[in-house]
């Protein structure tokens, strides 16, 4: 039994961060802002340690207009106090000047406690691509 609730845990986690992840990419942000517990941290690549979505858009306001991901697996793993949820996949990028590229690798980790986010690490090639 304990094993299924071990599992439900995960899945349930895992599909918060899938959604709180879409209501980023379509801009809703207050969704997406009840997935975020008090003081989550977000930490993108060439980017100062993020607490605020504002924050986060204005950042991103600057390198492109839109970015969309298509997911190869979410995986979720339980610890002691928290669990840890890995999505990889590729990106699909408008840039600023309305050019397009797509099939940039990325990969996002996310701790979550009771079900919140507390903290998103994220890695891509969106530098590689920009050279």
């Amino acid at each position: 039994m304990a094993n299924t609730a071990a599992a439900n845990v995960t899945n349930n986690d895992a599909q918060r961060v899938r959604a709180f992840l879409q209501a980023l990419e379509m801009r809703n942000l207050a969704e997406a802002e009840a997935f975020l517990a008090p003081g989550a941290v977000m930490q993108f690549p060439d980017a100062p340690p993020m607490y605020r979505l504002s924050e986060l858009v204005d950042w991103a306001k600057n390198r492109y207009h839109h970015v969309q991901k298509t997911f190869h697996a979410i995986d979720s793993v339980i610890n002691e106090n928290h669990t840890l949820v890995f999505c990889h996949g590729e990106l699909s990028v408008e840039w600023l000047d309305g050019s397009t590229f797509t099939g940039v690798r990325f990969i996002d980790r996310f701790e979550l406690t009771d079900g919140l986010i507390t903290r998103q690490d994220v890695w891509n090639d969106l530098a590689l691509i920009r050279r």
